[in-house]
């Protein structure tokens, strides 16, 4: 792999996307990499009720609120990071922002689905392998992470 300037972590900001936000966290600090978290607000995951600006508000504070929390945990750890919040399908919105960014390296968690499940539910990671322009690592996500 070339010289890293910039890792793209792709993260809801969930625990069982916690393992990819080390792993992007620790490489960033490694290669002296700038680090871009990116978390999308997805406009399918938005209810079609009353208020639905305050809903979209409210999520768009937790994405922002959680990926400050990962760019201090990062810029503690050596590392260069900012945030973005983007809005869109999850996958292409993730591969849009590694575009737009110029990004060398897309870290995606993964939640370990496999065979019908994942068949069923489709996979973010899955969509980003296929279609990003720039080399993808998965983290696998632990299994005590994905338990609540």
């Amino acid at each position: 792999m070339s010289h890293l300037e910039t890792i793209l972590l792709a993260t809801d900001g969930s625990r069982a996307s916690e393992p990819a936000s080390a792993e992007a966290i620790d490489l960033a600090a490694q290669v002296q990499a700038r680090l871009l978290v990116v978390s999308v607000l997805s406009a399918s995951s938005r209810p079609s009720e009353a208020s639905p600006e305050a809903v979209v508000a409210d999520s768009r504070d937790s994405l922002t609120s959680k990926a400050q929390a990962i760019v201090q945990r990062a810029r503690a750890a050596g590392a260069d990071a900012t945030f973005l919040v983007w809005e869109g399908e999850p996958g292409e919105a993730i591969v849009a922002a590694a575009d737009s960014e110029n990004a060398d390296l897309i870290v995606v968690g993964s939640h370990g689905r496999s065979g019908v499940s994942r068949f069923f539910i489709g996979s973010v990671s899955d969509y980003v392998v296929r279609h990003a322009h720039c080399p993808v690592m998965v983290v696998r996500a632990r299994l005590e992470a994905t338990r609540h």
